[in-house]
């Protein structure tokens, strides 16, 4: 018996791929992180939750600025990423340096490192999201 030869499918214009995350750029904003222990070191911003408030502000208006203005691809993956190194910096800080944690000696319990790094994760979805409404807003991504 012979078999039916089935025409070759046409060439079409290869597929695009999404682009990839810029790791160097998720390590430099999670490195934000580090704002927390230098302003407890200093004593600038003062204490409690001006300093706290004042620190989240900050981190998200640079992370939105720089992924929405920057038109960055993947926004929402970008600083989602981001949230969790940034997550992952702080508890690294945190055990490494308990007393610049805010916990004092000892650091804080251990039962917080999942909820901590998966409400950072959020955060940073959601400041993907505001990056990419600036990004539409401006024009879309390159």
């Amino acid at each position: 018996m012979t078999s039916p030869h089935l025409p070759d499918r046409p060439a079409g214009p290869p597929a695009a791929r999404p682009a990839a995350v810029s790791w160097t750029l998720v390590a430099g904003l999670s490195a934000l992180a580090l704002l927390w222990p230098l302003t407890g070191l200093t004593g600038a911003l003062g204490t409690g939750a001006p300093r706290a408030l004042t620190i989240i502000g900050l981190t998200a208006a640079v992370w939105i600025g720089v992924v929405g203005l920057g038109r960055v691809p993947r926004p929402v993956l970008t600083l989602a990423l981001t949230g969790l190194a940034y997550g992952l910096v702080a508890a690294l800080i945190g055990t490494l340096v308990p007393v610049l944690s805010g916990f004092g000696p000892g650091g804080g319990p251990a039962w917080t490192l999942i909820p901590a790094l998966a409400f950072d994760t959020m955060w940073g979805s959601v400041a993907g999201l505001v990056a990419a409404c600036v990004q539409r807003l401006r024009g879309g991504a390159r």
